[in-house]
C-alpha cells in the first residue's frame, strides 16, 4: 500500500456516497464496541470535561491489548470470512452500481462475521439500490496477498474504533478530527492505499528544537557541574518528565476558553497544536494504520509553554502519590522533580534561553557520555500521565514507527553503511593539508584570486566592519533609539528610489509598521540596502515585502549576502519557509537565491496572511536548519577544491603505464576481466548482475483485463483539464502547415478507436501512441505556448495513472 488521499480539516457533514460508511460501521457496532470502548474512553473523557482526568494506565493498556487481540482474531479467520468482512467496506463491482459496501441480508443482520457467520457468495446485498450478490463486492479482492488483506482488515478495525469514539465524544473540535480521520481511513480502504495525512496541519516535526532536545540541553546547561551520580539522576528526571509528556492527555480548546491567561492568538495556536496532537500522536496510539509520533519529538516551546503550568501540577501530584511504588534507589527522581520543573519553567519564560536555540548543542563528549550511561544503567521507572509506573515494555517507539519497520530500516541502513567504500581519513586529511598549503604558498592567487565569489568579497568587508547587518524595526511599546529611526528613514528612501512603482505612502506604512522588520545593510553608517519582511512564527514562514540595494552598490554580491543573513536569522527563530511576491524584474534574483515558483507550502497555511500583488509571481524558498547560509558558498568552494585534490592524488597513483596483453597472441580466445593488470588498482570491482525482473502486465496478462485498464486510463486522461487540445485530430483547415511538420499525428479520439478494435495488445503500443501525442505537440509548438504546457501537465498525469495501475516501469 502506497500513497493515499489528503485531508483538509474543514466542517463537512457525512452524506452522499459516504453515507454507507456510517451504515457499515454501525453494522459492526456491536463487534467493535468492546474493542473501541477502552480506546475511546480517554478521548471522550478528555473532550467532555473542562480538565483532563486521565484514566488509569491499566485501563489504557488493557484497551490497546483488546484492540490488538481483536485484530489478531480477525487476521486468523478463514479467508472466506475475511472477504466477507472486507465486502462491507468494498464498492460493488457491478457496472453502474454505486453501492459502497455489502449489507448483511435482513435475516442475518444480527450475526457477526467475526465469529461463526460466513455468508455465501450468492447472498444478496440488503441495500435496495444494489441487491447484487456478495461476490460482486469481493471479485477484485480475491487476488490480493495475505499481508495486504490483513492491512486492509486492520484499517477497517481502526475505522470502526474511530466511529465508536466519534459517537462517544462530546467536544466538537475533537469530534471534527475523528470525523476526518474516519473519512480518511474509509477512503483508504476503498482505494486500497495507505493513509497519508497532508494539508494545512503541516508535517512533523512542527518546531525546532523539539521538546526532547531542549530538555536534554537543559540537563547539560543547568547540571553539568554536578558529580556523575547526581548528573545521572537529573538525566533520569528529565526522561521521566518526557515520558509523562508523551502519555499526557491534553485539554480540548473548548475547555481552555475560560482561561484568562490565554490570548486570542495563543488560543488559536493551541487549537492548531491540539489538532496536530490528536492526528499525529493520540489517535495513532489505538489506530496503528496511522503513523504515530512522540509528542516530545514533534512539538517544541510553543505547545509546552501553553500546557506547562497545569501539566507540572499534575506531575508533582503523581510523584507524591507514586512515591512508595518506586524502588529505594530511584526515589531521588521523585525528590528532584520539583527542582527540575522549576528550572524548566524559568527557561520557558526566558526569551533568550539557549536551550530553545536550534543551534545550541552540548559538547560531543557530554552526548557520548550520556549514551554510554544510558547503555550501562537500566532505565528508571517512568511515570505516565495516567499515574502508574509504566513498564519498559509499554514504552512507545521514539520514532513513531512500527517495530518491524524500524528493524528493516535499521538493517538496511547497516548494510548500506557496511557496503560503502569510503576514503580513509588520512587520505582526506592529506588532501586538506595540500589545499591549505597551496593557498598559503601561492601568493599570486591570494592577491589576484581567480573566479572568486562576489560573496567572498562581501564577507571580507563584513569581517573588516566596512559593512554591517542589523535587524531593525519600529515599536509602540518600547523606546526606539535615534539611530534606528535614522536607518528606517534611510531604508524608506532606498526602497522608494529602487521601487518607483510602489506608492511611497505604502512603503512608509510597512517599513514603520511594528509587525514588520527590516534587515539593513549599513555602510559608512548609511543604509545602502535592505530586506523588509514580516515573520509569521505560528504559521512557520516569513513574508518578504521589499528587497533592494542602491544602484551604485549593485552587482557586488550585497543582495546575495543580505538574503543569506535573512535565511540564517529565520532558521535561528525556527522558521523554515520564505514567501514573496516577485515582479517580473525580480524573478531572476530570487531564483538565484533558491526560490521557486513551485510552492511546497500548503495554501491554507499562508492564505489570508501574506499580502497578494497584481502582476506578481508567488515564490517559495524552503530552509534547511543544518545549513549556515552565510558560510555555505565558501564551504562548497572548499569542498570542491578538496575533491579536485583527491582526484589529482588518485590520478597520480594510478597513472602507471603497464605492458600490453600478450595472451591473445599465444592463442587464448578470452580472459577474465579481473585478470587485466591494473584494473583493480584503479578501483574496479566485479559487480553481480541483478536478476532481470519481469515486466508487469505485459503480453502474459489477460488481454481483456489489459484493455479494461487502458480504457480506464484513457477516460481519466480525456477528463483532465489539460486534455482539450488533444481530444480530436488536428485539421488542415485549422492549422494549414501542421502536416508538413508532423508526419505521424495522434490524438485521444484515434486512440479510443484503436482501443475498441483491439489494437493495443501490449502496454508498449498504448504508451507509444500516448507519448507521440505529447512529442508532436512539443515539436510543433514553442515552450511558452499554452499547448506546450498542456502537454507537459497531461503527460505527468498520464504517468501517474499508469503507475497507480502498475503499468509503468519503476
Amino acid at each position: 500500500m502506497s500513497g493515499g488521499p489528503a485531508i483538509t480539516l474543514k466542517s463537512q457533514p457525512i452524506d452522499g456516497n459516504n453515507g454507507n460508511s456510517g451504515n457499515a460501521a454501525a453494522q459492526q457496532q456491536q463487534t467493535a464496541n468492546n474493542a473501541a470502548a477502552g480506546a475511546s474512553s480517554s478521548s471522550s473523557s478528555q473532550a467532555s470535561s473542562g480538565t483532563v482526568p486521565p484514566a488509569p494506565e491499566g485501563t489504557r493498556q488493557s484497551s490497546l491489548q483488546r484492540i490488538q487481540l481483536r485484530k489478531q482474531k480477525v487476521f486468523n479467520l478463514p479467508e472466506a470470512q475475511k472477504l466477507a468482512k472486507l465486502s462491507m467496506y468494498s464498492a460493488c463491482q457491478f457496472e453502474g452500481c454505486r453501492c459502497t459496501g455489502w449489507k448483511t441480508p435482513q435475516e442475518n443482520r444480527h450475526r457477526d462475521v467475526e465469529s461463526s457467520y460466513c455468508p455465501e457468495p450468492t447472498e444478496e446485498c440488503r441495500n435496495a439500490s444494489c441487491r447484487h450478490p456478495l461476490r460482486s463486492h469481493i471479485s477484485h479482492l480475491t487476488e490480493i496477498s495475505r499481508s495486504s488483506m490483513d492491512e486492509l482488515l486492520g484499517a477497517i478495525i481502526d475505522m470502526e474504533n474511530l466511529f465508536m469514539s466519534m459517537q462517544r465524544v462530546e467536544d466538537e473540535d475533537t469530534k471534527k478530527v475523528y470525523l476526518y480521520l474516519f473519512r480518511l481511513l474509509r477512503q483508504c480502504v476503498l482505494t486500497r492505499q495507505q493513509a497519508v495525512i497532508r494539508g494545512p496541519l503541516g508535517d512533523p516535526p512542527f518546531e525546532s528544537p523539539c521538546i526532547t532536545k531542549a530538555v536534554l540541553s537543559l540537563v547539560f546547561y543547568k547540571y553539568n557541574h554536578l558529580n556523575p551520580t547526581e548528573l545521572q539522576t537529573m538525566t533520569e528526571v528529565a526522561k521521566t518528565f518526557l515520558n509523562f509528556l508523551n502519555h499526557y492527555n491534553f485539554e480540548s480548546p473548548s475547555a481552555r476558553r475560560g482561561d484568562p491567561t490565554l490570548t486570542h492568538e495563543d488560543a488559536s495556536t493551541y487549537k492548531i497544536n491540539y489538532t496536530r496532537w490528536l492526528v499525529f500522536c493520540h489517535v495513532p496510539a489505538f489506530c496503528n494504520s496511522l503513523r504515530q509520533f512522540e509528542t516530545s519529538l514533534v512539538f517544541g516551546r510553543t505547545l509546552l509553554r501553553t500546557v506547562f503550568q497545569y501539566m507540572s501540577q499534575q506531575l508533582k501530584k503523581k510523584c507524591i502519590s507514586e512515591r512508595d511504588r518506586f524502588p529505594e534507589d530511584k526515589r531521588s527522581i521523585i525528590t528532584q522533580m520539583p527542582k527540575f520543573l522549576e528550572a524548566l519553567r524559568a527557561e520557558l519564560l526566558k526569551d533568550d534561553s539557549p536551550i530553545w536555540d536550534s543551534t545550541y548543542r552540548p559538547p560531543n563528549s557530554f552526548v557520548v557520555q550520556q549514551r554510554k550511561r544510558h547503555q550501562e544503567v537500566a532505565p528508571p521507572p517512568t511515570i505516565s500521565s495516567a499515574g502508574a509506573a509504566a513498564p519498559s515494555g509499554s514504552k512507545r517507539s521514539s520514532v513513531g514507527e512500527p517495530a518491524h519497520k524500524r528493524v528493516k530500516k535499521e538493517v538496511a541502513e547497516r548494510v548500506t553503511s557496511e557496503n560503502q567504500d569510503d576514503l580513509p581519513t588520512e587520505v582526506v586529511m592529506r588532501a586538506m593539508k595540500s589545499v591549505a598549503e597551496s593557498k598559503t604558498s601561492n601568493k599570486s592567487e591570494i592577491l589576484f584570486p581567480i573566479n572568486v565569489s562576489r560573496d567572498e568579497n562581501v564577507k571580507a568587508e563584513e569581517q573588516k566592519r566596512a559593512i554591517e547587518f542589523h535587524v531593525v524595526g519600529n515599536s509602540l511599546t518600547k523606546p526606539v533609539d535615534k539611530q534606528t529611526i535614522l536607518w528606517l528613514l534611510g531604508l524608506q528612501l532606498v526602497f522608494a528610489y529602487q521601487l518607483p512603482e510602489m506608492p511611497r505612502e505604502y512603503i512608509s506604512q510597512l517599513v514603520f509598521d511594528t509587525k514588520h522588520k527590516t534587515l539593513a545593510l549599513i555602510k559608512e553608517n548609511q543604509p545602502i540596502g535592505g530586506i523588509c519582511f514580516r515573520p509569521f512564527p505560528t504559521q512557520g514562514f516569513t513574508e518578504i515585502v521589499f528587497c533592494a540595494v542602491t544602484m551604485a552598490e549593485q552587482v557586488k554580491g550585497y543582495g546575495t549576502h543580505l538574503m543569506n543573513h535573512l535565511k540564517d536569522y529565520s532558521i535561528q527563530r525556527g522558521i523554515k519557509h520564505l514567501l514573496t511576491f516577485a515582479d517580473c524584474d525580480a524573478i531572476g534574483y530570487f531564483k538565484k537565491q533558491g526560490f521557486s515558483k513551485d510552492i511546497k507550502l500548503a495554501r491554507p497555511v499562508y492564505a489570508g496572511y501574506i499580502k497578494e500583488y497584481d502582476s506578481a509571481t508567488l515564490m517559495h524558498c524552503e530552509l534547511h536548519p543544518s545549513i549556515v547560509n552565510t558560510q555555505f558558498i565558501s564551504v562548497i568552494r572548499n569542498q570542491s577544491e578538496i575533491l579536485k585534490e583527491l582526484i589529482a592524488q588518485r590520478h597520480n597513483e594510478v597513472q602507471k603505464v603497464r605492458p600490453g596483453l600478450t595472451c591473445f597472441k599465444e592463442g587464448l580466445p578470452s580472459i577474465p576481466v579481473e585478470s587485466i593488470p591494473g584494473l583493480r588498482e584503479i578501483g574496479w570491482k566485479p559487480q553481480m548482475r541483478p536478476a532481470r525482473a519481469s515486466r508487469p502486465l505485459e503480453e502474459s496478462t489477460d488481454p481483456e483485463k489489459l484493455a479494461t485498464q487502458f480504457a480506464s486510463v484513457l477516460q481519466s486522461v480525456r477528463q483532465h483539464t489539460a486534455a482539450w487540445p488533444f481530444l480530436r485530430p488536428v485539421t488542415a483547415a485549422e492549422v494549414p502547415d501542421y502536416y508538413e511538420h508532423i508526419k505521424y499525428p495522434m490524438d485521444l479520439k484515434t486512440m479510443g478507436e484503436r482501443l475498441k478494435k483491439g489494437y493495443y495488445q501490449t502496454r508498449r503500443l498504448f504508451m507509444a501512441d500516448m507519448a507521440r501525442i505529447f512529442s508532436n505537440c512539443r515539436f510543433y509548438n514553442s515552450p511558452e505556448t499554452e499547448y506546450y504546457r498542456c502537454a507537459n501537465s497531461l503527460e505527468r498525469y498520464f504517468q501517474t495513472k499508469m503507475r497507480e495501475l502498475g503499468l509503468w516501469d519503476k
